[in-house]
């Protein structure tokens, strides 16, 4: 993306050529699509499965929360393996094992079990998407903004469609969902096999240290958008994994769900592809994210507010999406244009962080509840949370000067280069 002198992006030739891509691209696209069909995919069961095996609330969204702390821990990995395997093996691994433990979960007889197979799930989850969005960004016609738009679109597609399927599968039976996410990533991992070219003997490749994305966390404008990311990952994961739960939407079945949060994911599909390049073509980025993150806060505790009306919790879910979608694009794209690191590094750090936040937001939003009697107060826990991000954000404008399409001070350059020849 070009910035004029006042930071700003011009994205519209970028998202012009979007659809002028690779067969490669298209390719890893339509395998995120179906990766990220397992996040919103288990949402509308979650009722079921607490039914079905007896299990709590707080015990249900461990299936979030296993899942999502395994794929954060593994992005400290990513960029080591894909750098010695290539991202092609990678990703054909990554799938394999989501393919496996997305069965064995379908097979589980207890939460229990679900849970532990979910963090082997989770595994599989981290090795494909850090690499997929390196990949991507790698091979995109376009320019950085035109892939990460495209990243952004599959997952937001992926996410839309996601609950519908679940919700379709779910009302059959609660293990559907998950012997669907098997066969779908099964046939994303023919697709990748078949469409993603070998890379050829001999290429020689820049292998990245075990300890690289904790040091690429000593760049300051990386960690302040990871640790604002944390924040809001718990934000945005008490509005996907805790609403089920919510009064106002009690009987609903899966297949009700599954219409709820398909509006949701739609909401994030639309923004992501065209609000989020609208915006950064007329603000600078981190302008935006202070601006979008305080909506999204307002959102959350305005669920809390009408936490027992069904209409007001449908509302909160869907208008929630449509900032999410701009505030996912904005950040995923700072993150690439922060640092002079390799992307797979940039993004495997900054996803450890923020997926520390989307961990711990379903079981803390689940135990909160319980603790209190008052499932509003869940909710008013994620807007303060993205709250503390906007705060974050507004503080570390220096930090993110970079991001804006504003030169770094001498002092700040030389310590990104330190932080770079050492990772």
């Amino acid at each position: 993306m070009t910035h004029d002198k006042s930071g700003h992006g011009a994205a519209a030739g970028e998202t012009a050529s979007i659809l002028k891509q690779p067969r490669t691209v298209w390719a890893i696209a339509f395998a995120c699509v179906i990766a990220f069909m397992g996040i919103g995919l288990v949402d509308p069961i979650l009722k079921g499965i607490a039914t079905e095996l007896h299990a709590t609330a707080t015990e249900t969204e461990l299936l979030f929360t296993s899942y999502l702390a395994i794929t954060g821990l593994m992005m400290l990995v990513t960029s080591f393996v894909s750098s010695r395997i290539g991202a092609r093996m990678t990703l054909l691994i990554g799938l394999a094992f989501i393919v496996v433990f997305a069965l064995l979960a379908a097979l589980s007889p207890s939460v229990e079990a679900i849970i532990g197979f979910r963090a082997g799930w989770g595994f599989g989850n981290a090795l494909f998407i850090s690499t997929a969005l390196a990949t991507i960004v790698g091979a995109a016609s376009g320019g950085t903004s035109s892939a990460i738009i495209l990243y952004e679109a599959a997952l937001g597609l992926g996410i839309a469609v996601g609950p519908l399927v679940g919700g379709l599968l779910g009302s059959i039976a609660w293990q559907g969902p998950f012997y669907g996410v098997s066969v779908l990533m099964a046939i994303a991992f023919v697709a990748i096999l078949i469409l993603l070219p070998r890379e050829p003997k001999g290429t020689a490749r820049e292998k990245t240290r075990l300890s690289a994305p904790l040091r690429a966390l000593g760049n300051r404008t990386l960690l302040v958008l990871a640790v604002a990311a944390l924040f809001y990952n718990i934000g945005f994961f008490t509005l996907l994994a805790f609403s089920p739960f919510a009064p106002g939407l009690n009987g609903f079945s899966a297949l009700n769900l599954g219409f709820v949060f398909f509006g949701w994911g739609l909401a994030v599909a639309i923004t992501s592809v065209w609000a989020a390049p609208l915006l950064t073509a007329r603000l600078p980025r981190s302008t935006v994210l202070a601006i979008v993150l305080p909506l999204l806060a307002l959102d959350l505790i305005l669920v809390g507010v009408f936490v027992a009306s069904t209409v007001g919790v449908i509302v909160g879910i869907v208008v929630g999406g449509l900032f999410l979608g701009v505030l996912n694009t904005v950040l995923t794209e700072s993150v690439m244009e922060a640092t002079d690191l390799p992307r797979s590094v940039a993004s495997s750090a900054y996803s450890f962080v923020r997926f520390i936040g989307g961990a711990a937001a379903p079981p803390l939003a689940a135990a909160i509840a319980a603790a209190t009697g008052q499932p509003s107060i869940a909710f008013y826990v994620g807007g303060i949370s993205v709250l503390v991000a906007t705060v974050l954000v507004v503080a570390g404008r220096k930090q993110l000067r970079r991001i804006d399409g504003g030169a770094e001070s001498p002092r700040e350059e030389a310590e990104d280069v330190t932080v770079a020849d050492a990772a």
